[in-house]
């Protein structure tokens, strides 16, 4: 039987920032424009916890039914370990959707903008065909691209929009800064599976790439970010506190160009979560002044 721990550790919890993060700059936007609602953007922040979870647990399932987590570094795998049963990891998958599905309807009404519905669907049909269907976007090298639309556009703009109403160019710009934050997280991740993922076929960004030049997107990932949140400040002076990141953003960029491999990247993948979890903070509270 699995145990809460071992569901815990399948959950990824290290991949959590990337969903909290968001919120907190789409907040941030919002009491800029002098629109904030703290229930709406803890409505905000369940929908994006669970599609989160949601996701880990479904690629957990798709990729263990496909043999591809056999080797894996990292955290625990449910489905490739046996610890739990591929249908027992998918129902836990649909479970979690259903709540950020639940929890998205409650937000959409809330705000009067049923069209976002449309928009949580899509979202949810993203975190599934990642790596679940018969031609997995995510085995083809397009992850980073549904990881930057959704948890970096749809997730700050649509906080944002369900509190205010409206958007500005700081919610723009703190969007593209964390979905290039959250792709560096997923960057980092599948670096440290090349090795695995070219010998099952899988053909993520890091792969297609190859590992120098990936690594060199990795850096690129975690520093413009830091910038593009300073260049906030031209609205909003506080926002400069997003500077402080830069030494972090430059130790990683340093630490994955001088080639960690392996375990050695199990770090920089929770120093790149801590990150972004770290630029939210700072750069929503920096638009909220």
């Amino acid at each position: 039987m699995t145990t809460p721990q071992e569901w815990l550790a399948g959950a990824r919890p290290r991949t959590l920032p990337a969903a909290a993060a968001p919120v907190l700059v789409g907040t941030g936007a919002a009491a800029q424009l002098g629109e904030a609602r703290i229930g709406r953007a803890l409505l905000a922040l369940g929908v994006a916890l669970a599609l989160q979870v949601g996701v880990n647990y479904a690629n957990d399932y798709s990729d263990g039914v496909r043999g591809t987590d056999v080797d894996r570094v990292g955290p625990m795998r449910l489905t490739a370990s046996g610890a739990a049963r591929p249908s027992e990891v998918r129902n836990a998958a649909f479970a979690a959707f259903g709540l950020s599905a639940v929890l998205g309807l409650w937000l959409a009404l809330a705000a009067g903008a049923w069209w976002l519905i449309g928009v949580g669907a899509l979202a949810i049909a993203a975190g599934w065909f990642y790596t679940g269907g018969k031609r997995p976007y995510g085995y083809l090298g397009l992850g980073e691209v549904g990881v930057f639309v959704f948890f970096g556009l749809v997730a700050v703009l649509g906080t944002t929009y369900t509190q205010a109403g409206r958007v500005s160019w700081q919610a723009w710009l703190g969007a593209v800064g964390v979905g290039l934050l959250a792709c560096a997280l997923l960057m980092a991740n599948n670096l440290r599976d090349v090795p695995t993922d070219v010998l099952v076929g899988k053909r993520t960004l890091a792969v297609r790439l190859g590992e120098t030049r990936a690594r060199r997107v990795y850096a690129a990932l975690v520093i413009v970010p830091v910038l593009l949140g300073a260049v906030c400040a031209a609205g909003s002076p506080w926002a400069l506190l997003v500077l402080v990141l830069l030494a972090p953003a430059l130790v990683l960029a340093v630490v994955v160009q001088l080639g960690a491999r392996g375990r050695a990247l199990v770090p920089v993948l929770a120093g790149t979560g801590m990150l972004e979890l770290a630029y939210g903070v700072l750069l929503g509270l920096g638009l909220a002044l």
